[in-house]
């Protein structure tokens, strides 16, 4: 009997079986790095049966609730897998009055062909669980129009009965709770469907151009308690049309409201408890620059209009009206916000109706000790305002970067100023760009979309504020010296006229430009760093890829690579540059800081990569086109040791030697690496993708022989870009994700 064979066979049975095996499970802790904001709020909605709780949704990075004992707001979507990025974009959010435990979230981020259909997500316990109800159409949470709303409510007599209004598809009724949906085709198309009346289509925003249902509103006072209320309004984005229309018999049938403004668009309605209606408007649905705007009041009994207009904009000061709120506990008390007012936007207070106002934020104080960066950032996009039922003196407010709260709103009726503090703790909704973690000093410098990037001394608590000079409206890219960690570089795009590369010489500390950039347009591309910090390769996004030896007062084309290449640094021979040309299949290396690349063919085992079309960040199907996928890393403390992190697998090269694939990995969306285990000789390896079948973010401490998951479904945020090990900490790990900032994680003690 031959034992030979019986053997082998079995040793090959248990290679396939550990690889199809799903890896090992390491539980992790995860918090946030705290930035606090960093994007766009766009409605908050108070749960009138509890007081001071509150909801806030966000164009791009999910929905909050928050905490009535700590006011810090916590994440409701972070579940949320890859394959279901699409609903980290809320449209719209509602609660039912009578329930305090009812949350309904309308999801979907895009409306164009490619994504999937938008889903209602429906919950019983203030959004700790939901269920899902897809819907036949999309929606476009992070579209054009999106601080409008809500679009999204339900009867507050009748909590069975929601009506949620659609961007491209009409207004729909769910008499249910939200767990099916009808179209209401009492409505008329042509109420909502777009005209050329409506104007020309906006440069940017997707369906923001498109005629839409704006906000839906249930007068309370028109049924009782089971029964559904009678009169419902819509506001219909549109112009030179009505623009208001009601039902009068619970949604049965709708006709406009005669006599209302037609020359703009609803943004946000408010319907006050002595039955007068108060709208906003705008010349476009924004977030971008008005051209005109005004709030007008509707007198219900009456059908009678005013035009409360605080401000009006002008020729040479263009704006709109983003917002109107009444106090719910007093029902002539209200809150007005403008539109991309230069200079700064303003918020009116009015405590007869309207009829006289007072600019509030001209002398207000401002407290941004909670997040320190804002004060570099004009007030901007307040799309939605809202008053504390449960408190007069509490009122909110939403921006680009956050939002801000006063807890002495009633001060101005005694015409004295508010005073006002960030809101945003615990709202991370950033786009990480890159990610840096020194070998030496602080744990983590990262590079943020619209912003000018973080150096975080501690994860927990806020930055001082953006570092610069220079100031950076974008940062795209930043990276540091391997055995220089006092050197830190970063590229964006500047502000007031600044260069687009800035630097430190002291870890972060402080920063300072060059004195030449070798492409004064672009603030996008790569940036390498050599290991001594003396050698600094930047490609440009599409550019020549150009060398600086003495800090940028000099530079000096790259001789040998093709344009737009990326460039990493050896982590150990600061001579020594390394570059691939994925779908060109070539690799390139530099043996003289730089200044000269030499080409070879890159030659992957299972063949030549085809090259994605071409598009924006989605286009392909190799992942989002700012993630870490499809680059070089090299390895820290070996040199010319180099991993090729390709979207569709895994691959490793010794020095000189030909890259070979590793097995599990079947794809990935971002890499790097981290300090070494103990008794490792060995750097960790952290990976997002799927290993083994699997997604999520692995971890290897013996050079990809072996993987173990390390985050759970709870912590999945969407759409992940980059992640980094800390050199400094084994175990520690920075995630860089789509809207959710960026989380840290440690090993579970």
């Amino acid at each position: 009997m031959n034992l030979i064979k019986p053997l082998l066979g079995a040793l090959l049975l248990a290679s396939a079986a550990a690889q199809s095996a799903p890896p090992a499970q390491t539980p992790y802790r995860w918090r946030e790095v705290a930035i606090n904001g960093g994007g766009f709020v766009d409605g908050i909605v108070f749960q009138p049966a509890v007081p001071g709780l509150v909801y806030a949704r966000t164009d791009m990075g999910g929905a909050y609730r928050r905490d009535t004992a700590t006011g810090r707001w916590q994440p409701l979507l972070d579940w949320l897998p890859l394959s279901e990025v699409n609903l980290m974009g809320v449209e719209s959010l509602a609660v039912d009055p009578r329930n305090p435990d009812a949350l309904y979230l309308a999801c979907g981020t895009y409306t164009n062909p490619a994504v999937p259909n938008g889903a209602v997500l429906r919950s019983k316990d203030r959004g700790r669980t939901f269920q899902r109800t897809d819907l036949p159409f999309k929606l476009g949470g992070n579209e054009g129009g999106r601080g409008n709303g809500e679009r999204l409510a339900v009867d507050p007599n009748d909590g069975r009965i929601l009506y949620l209004a659609s961007r491209q598809d009409g207004l729909w009724r769910s008499t249910d709770a939200a767990a099916s949906f009808k179209r209401v085709d009492a409505l008329p198309d042509s109420a909502w469907r777009r005209n050329e009346s409506d104007g020309p289509l906006p440069s940017w925003g997707g369906s923001d151009g498109k005629a839409s249902v704006a906000f839906v509103l249930f007068d309370p006072s028109s049924g009782t308690r089971g029964q559904p209320s009678r009169t419902i309004y819509a506001g219909i984005s549109v112009v030179g049309r009505p623009s208001l229309w009601r039902s009068t018999d619970a949604g049965a049938s709708w006709q406009p409201v005669p006599g209302g403004p037609a020359q703009h668009r609803p943004m946000r309605g408010a319907l006050a408890s002595d039955g007068r209606l108060y709208i906003a408007y705008a010349s476009e649905p924004g977030p971008h620059r008005m051209g005109n705007g005004s709030v007008w009041r509707l007198d219900v009994a009456s059908g009678a209009w005013t035009d409360i207009t605080p401000e009006r904009p002008g020729a040479t000061r263009p704006f709109g009206y983003a917002s109107v709120t009444v106090d719910p506990s007093h029902p002539r008390r209200l809150l007005a916000s403008t539109a991309g007012r230069g200079g700064g936007d303003e918020l009116f207070r009015s405590t007869d109706g309207g009829a006289s106002w007072q600019p509030l934020l001209a002398r207000a104080k401002f407290d941004a000790a909670l997040a320190p960066y804002v004060a570099d950032t004009h007030l901007h996009w307040l799309y939605d305002v809202k008053i504390n039922p449960a408190n007069p003196d509490h009122a909110l407010f939403t921006t680009g970067y956050g939002g801000w709260e006063t807890l002495d709103l009633t001060a101005a009726d005694k015409d004295q100023p508010t005073h006002w503090q960030v809101m945003s703790g615990g709202i991370e909704e950033t786009v990480a760009l890159a990610l840096h973690s020194p070998t030496k000093g602080v744990p983590l410098v990262t590079a943020i979309g619209d912003y000018s990037g973080f150096v975080h001394e501690d994860l927990d608590k806020p930055a001082a504020g953006n570092p610069k000079p220079p100031f950076f409206g974008n940062t795209h890219d930043v990276t540091g010296a391997e055995a220089a960690p006092e050197v830190i570089v970063r590229i964006g795009k500047p502000r007031d006229g600044a260069k687009n590369l800035g630097y430190s010489l002291d870890g972060g500390k402080t920063w300072r430009e060059p004195a030449t950039v070798p492409d004064a347009k672009s603030s996008d591309g790569a940036i390498a760093v050599s290991a001594d910090g003396r050698a600094w390769v930047w490609t440009p996004k599409g550019g020549a890829p150009h060398v600086s030896h003495d800090r940028g007062d000099s530079w000096t084309a790259v001789t040998g690579l093709p344009a737009g290449t990326r460039v990493v640094a050896d982590r150990v021979n600061p001579q020594r540059f390394h570059a691939v040309a994925l779908f060109d299949d070539q690799r390139y290396a530099s043996d003289d800081g730089g200044a000269s690349f030499s080409a070879a063919p890159l030659a992957l085992p299972d063949g030549r990569v085809s090259r994605p079309a071409a598009g924006g960040h989605h286009a392909s199907n190799r992942g989002d086109a700012r993630g870490g996928q499809d680059r070089l890393y090299a390895t820290p403390g070996r040199e010319g040791d180099l991993w090729l992190a390709a979207h569709h697998g895994l691959y490793r090269a010794g020095d000189g030697q030909a890259f070979k694939r590793l097995p599990a990995v079947s794809e990935i969306h971002a890499f790097g690496f981290g300090r070494a285990a103990p008794g490792s000789p060995d750097p960790a390896v952290y990976l997002v993708g799927t290993v083994s079948g699997q997604y999520g973010i692995f971890r290897s401490t013996d050079g990809a022989a072996s993987w173990q998951r390390i985050n759970d479904d709870a912590h999945q945020w969407g759409l992940i870009l980059q992640v980094s090990g800390d050199p400094k900490v084994f175990g520690r790990v920075y995630v860089g994700t789509h809207g959710r900032g960026v989380q840290y994680g440690d090993p579970a003690r």
